[in-house]
Order: C-alpha cells, then structure tokens, then sequence
C-alpha cells in the first residue's frame, strides 16, 4: 500500500512539473516580434480604411444632428460607465478630432512612437465604437480585440519606424531584433482569443434548427442582400447544401483544439482561409474575413515569418 501511494505521489509530482514546464513554454518563451509588427501593420491598414469610411459621413455619425445624438447614446449606456472622446468635441471641432485620430492610426500603422500610439489608438477605437454603437459589426469588434493586444504587447518592436530608427541610431548595425517573450505572450492572448470566437461561433449556431439539418448555408448564399456571386445554382444540388453547412459548423468547433496540433495547423490555417475568403467572395464581406484572417495569422510561425520577412527587405533579398 505504501509503495502504491508512494508511486501515485511521484506521478503527481512528474505531472505537475510537466504541466509546468509546458505552461511557461506556452506563455513564456521569447520569439521573434516581426510577426507582431506584421499583424500590426495589417490592423492599421484595417483601421484607417474603416475610420476612413466613417469619415464620408462623419456629420451624420458624429455631428451636432447626427442620426444616434448623444442624448440616445446616453440612454442605450444608461447605468454603464462608457468612455468616447467623442462626449467632449464640440460640433466645430469634429474635423479636427477626426483628422487627430487618423493621423494617430497611421503612426500606429507604420509603428511611429508606438508605446504610445498603439494605447491612443486603442482609446479612439473604443471612442468610435462608444459613440455609435448602433452601428456596429463584427468587424468593429474583432479589429478592437486585435488593437488592444497590440496596445499590450511590443508591436512596435519589429517591422515598424521605431525599429528602423533605432537602427540608425546604432549607426546602421542591422542586428537581428532579439526574441521577447512579451511578443509571445501578446500573440498567445490573440490565439485564444480568436479560439473564443470560433468556439462560441459554432456553439451559437447549434441552437438554430438550420444548422442541424443542413439548410443553413442556403439561406445565407440565397439571400440577395448579401449574395457577390449568384450562387442559386446550388438550390439543384441540395447534398452540397448540406456538407457546406455541416463542414462549417465542424470547422468552427473543431478550431480550438486542431489549431494545437502541430500537424494538422497548416490544414486548419488553409482552411480558415479558404472560408474566409469564400465569405469575402460570395457574400461581399472582405473587410470581415481578412481581419478574421489577420487574426489566424496569430499562428504562424514567428522564426518563419522572421525570416521571410528579412528576405524581402534585405539588399540582396529582393534580387
């Protein structure tokens, strides 16, 4: 009985090392942040092509006689604590702000005082969002969730102004930019996150009827609102409805544990992109799957992308 006990006690003891071990490899192990400066870069250019379309109708989002007035903003965060700069800019003033807050994301894109640009850039995000929440989607919110693991995390470390600057200022010494373990950490609480969504995505649509029986699909690549592509054609082949719309509800449940496995992420990754752009095609929302897809791109290699990364730059890289 000892000798049982005492077997069960260093198995114990083995296994939490082990969980150890692998929690702070998980968390904790430096990498390359160019890959950190590339979703960086992906998710400014995201954020001023969509804040450059509010600026076509600023006046009427964020002017004195605006379709949501602040009155009716108040009332829908009634009881909550919200926060939008948007509260104190006088009507006079809106151009202003708005010039301000998109030449603070293009700092941010390019990776110019990015410490600082990336926390104001967060701000003027949630401001936006604040401001006009009758008006969002699912693309205000997954390019927030991106902007504020970048505000955390060193985005401006690699492939960014800052660090070009601060090569210069070594007198051209091109080093290698050294691995950070804050660079990983970031790009972990992406991971999970974009986890999150997919899981939640999927376990949404089980309560629906539709996505049990298969059905589901048609009413989405039928329905004119949304239909880039005539895909009616589809309407004679009702077993492709069907696989279509039980391959995506598998996709999306599966996502969170396959994206681990080491083998099978390529596939999972081709995948996402292969839905993704499906999505873009068919049902005209690009700006949605290509932040969803700057999102998967979390999982790629970082040393990987490093290196492509310096290949393109380098001299002789481009020859």
């Amino acid at each position: 009985m000892r000798r049982a006990l005492g077997q069960v006690s260093r198995y114990l003891a083995n296994l939490a090392r082990a969980s150890a071990r692998g929690w702070n490899s998980f968390w904790y192990t430096p990498v390359d942040p160019s890959l950190l400066g590339l979703i960086r870069i992906l998710t400014g250019v995201m954020l001023l092509y969509n804040h450059a379309i509010w600026g076509m109708v600023l006046k009427d989002f964020f002017g004195p006689d605006s379709w949501l007035s602040q009155d009716l903003v108040a009332q829908l965060f009634r009881s909550q604590y919200v926060y939008s700069f948007w509260q104190l800019v006088p009507a006079r003033w809106v151009w202003l702000a708005y010039a301000l807050s998109m030449t603070i994301l293009f700092w941010f894109t390019i990776g110019l005082w990015t410490r600082i640009s990336s926390i104001l850039s967060l701000a003027i995000v949630i401001s936006f969002a604040h401001r006009v929440p009758e008006a969002l989607f699912g693309l205000d919110k997954v390019i927030g969730m991106l902007t504020l693991y970048l505000a955390i995390g060193p985005s401006g470390r690699a492939v960014s102004v800052d660090s070009w600057l601060a090569s210069r200022r070594r007198a051209g010494d091109r080093q290698p930019t050294p691995p950070s373990v804050a660079a990983n950490f970031t790009l972990r609480l992406i991971n999970i996150h974009m986890c999150i969504i997919y899981l939640v995505a999927g376990l949404s649509k089980l309560q629906g009827t539709a996505w049990w029986n298969g059905q589901a699909m048609w009413m989405v690549l039928g329905n004119l609102e949304y239909q880039s592509i005539d895909m009616t054609w589809l309407a004679w082949h009702p077993w492709l409805i069907e696989l279509l719309s039980h391959f995506t509800l598998f996709w999306e449940l599966s996502f969170c544990v396959l994206i681990w496995v080491p083998i099978l992420r390529p596939l999972v990754l081709f995948e996402s992109l292969v839905l993704h752009l499906a999505i873009g095609a068919c049902m005209g929302l690009w700006t949605f799957s290509l932040v969803m897809l700057i999102g998967c791109a979390s999982f790629l290699p970082p040393d990987g992308v490093a290196r492509l990364i310096t290949r393109l730059t380098s001299p002789r890289g481009g020859a």
